[in-house]
């Protein structure tokens, strides 16, 4: 009898103990709804993070930003239209010194071969802004990135300036040649 109350008070207390533990993981909003406290997480995964360092040592003239809003990219007057875009990330843009666009860049994995009609949906709504897209299968070698990304700007004719709309150079916009999709299997990524 003494086991059969020792286990019954023993299973109050764990049920207590969890009890505030799920209460501590929550929060109760204003109208009552209990709501999940967002937990912190790291910002790049390890793989896009040893891409950031490859594009800050290979574009040393270049402003690298990552994890980017399309909303920090692209405007649009119809809520509809914003509601296609509001919610993407860009994995990385490059900028020249003055933070003008040089291009977006997006790391694929083995999850994007699954996804190649939504990968070109969020290609076209760059593309037709004037942004050149890069797209990357593994994490490019420094002479890979310094071939696409030239210092000579005149290499860049077909890039438009996002803030004003602007072409960068003087050919007239294509937003086919504007993009660059270098589509390659996943490999044994390099360490040089």
């Amino acid at each position: 009898m003494k086991t059969l109350i020792f286990l019954v008070v023993l299973v109050l207390i764990a049920a207590i103990v969890i009890a505030a533990l799920k209460k501590k993981s929550t929060e109760t909003t204003t109208d009552g709804e209990e709501q999940e406290r967002p937990k912190r997480k790291r910002l790049l995964t390890q793989r896009e993070e040893a891409m950031y360092n490859r594009l800050t040592t290979s574009l040393p003239e270049s402003k690298i930003l990552a994890q980017v809003s399309f909303g920090a990219l692209l405007s649009a007057k119809s809520r509809a239209t914003r509601n296609s875009f509001d919610r993407k990330i860009a994995d990385f843009v490059v900028c020249d010194k003055s933070l003008q666009v040089l291009a977006v860049i997006e790391l694929d994995d083995d999850s994007h071969k699954k996804k190649t009609e939504e990968d070109a949906a969020r290609d076209a709504l760059l593309t037709n802004a004037g942004y050149r897209v890069i797209r990357y299968g593994n994490i490019p070698d420094t002479d890979q990135l310094q071939r696409d990304f030239p210092l000579d700007k005149s290499t860049l004719k077909g890039a438009k300036n996002a803030v004003n709309n602007d072409p960068i150079g003087t050919s007239p916009i294509d937003a086919a040649s504007a993009v660059l999709a270098r589509k390659t299997e996943p490999e044994q990524e390099r360490t040089s």
